[in-house]
C-alpha cells in the first residue's frame, strides 16, 4: 500500500487522493503540518529535500516528489493516461500549464487570502496574482467551451491536476460566475466515479 505524506487542504495534494480514489487504490494518509514546519525537519527532508508536499511513499525507502509526477505514475497503464503518444503529450501539455500558468496565481493568491498568517499584510501580493490567474481560467474556459475534458473528450490526469485548485479559487478571491464552460466541467469531474471531494 502506498503512503502520501500531504496537507489535506492543499490542492497539490488533493490531486494526488483524487487519482487515488478514482483508481480504487488503497492508500494510507499521512497528515502534514505544513505551516508548524514539519516540512523542514530532518526526517521530511530525507523523503523530499525540497521540503514540499505532497510525498508519495511507494514503498520504504522509496519516495517520490511533484504532485505532476506522483499523477504520471500512478495513472499510468490506466484509463486516466491516455496510451498513444500525441494524447500522453496532450496531457502532459495540460499539465505543465497547470503548473506554471494557474498554480502559481491561482493557488499562491488562495494561500495569501485563506493560510497566510498575515493575510491583511499580503493583500497588494494577493491582487498582483489575480490577472495571470483569470488569464489562466480564461484560457481554460475557451477548451472547455469546445470540449467536455482536457484531452480527447475524456476525464484524465488532466483534469485532475487543474480541477484541484480551480474548484476552490473563490478562496483566493476569483469569481467563477464569468467562467461558465469552466463552471460545468466542475460538475462533470465531481460526477466522475470515485470522485474525492477535498476535506474539510
Amino acid at each position: 500500500m502506498v503512503r502520501v505524506h500531504g496537507m489535506a487542504q492543499s490542492g497539490n495534494c488533493h490531486k494526488v487522493r483524487m487519482v487515488l480514489e478514482a483508481l480504487g487504490r488503497p492508500y494510507a494518509w499521512n497528515e502534514i503540518d505544513t505551516v508548524g514546519g514539519a516540512t523542514r525537519e530532518a526526517a521530511f527532508l530525507a523523503m523530499n529535500p525540497n521540503g514540499k508536499v505532497p510525498v508519495l511513499e511507494i514503498e520504504p525507502g522509496v519516495y517520490l516528489a511533484e504532485s505532476n509526477a506522483i499523477l504520471c505514475y500512478l495513472a499510468d497503464g490506466t484509463s486516466l493516461l491516455p496510451g498513444d503518444t500525441l494524447s500522453r503529450a496532450r496531457v502532459l501539455q495540460w499539465l505543465f500549464f497547470e503548473q506554471y500558468s494557474h498554480e502559481p496565481y491561482i493557488a499562491v493568491a488562495r494561500y495569501l487570502r485563506k493560510f497566510h498568517p498575515d493575510p491583511v499584510a499580503q493583500r497588494s501580493l494577493a491582487e498582483s496574482k489575480m490577472s495571470g490567474g483569470y488569464r489562466a481560467l480564461g484560457v481554460m474556459e475557451s477548451r472547455l467551451a469546445a470540449e467536455p475534458f482536457f484531452v480527447g473528450g475524456r476525464y484524465s490526469i488532466a483534469d485532475v491536476a487543474l480541477y484541484a485548485y480551480t474548484h476552490v479559487a473563490g478562496d483566493g478571491g476569483f469569481d467563477l460566475k464569468r467562467f461558465p464552460a469552466v463552471r460545468a466541467w466542475l460538475h462533470r469531474v465531481q460526477m466522475q466515479p470515485g470522485y474525492a471531494p477535498m476535506p474539510a
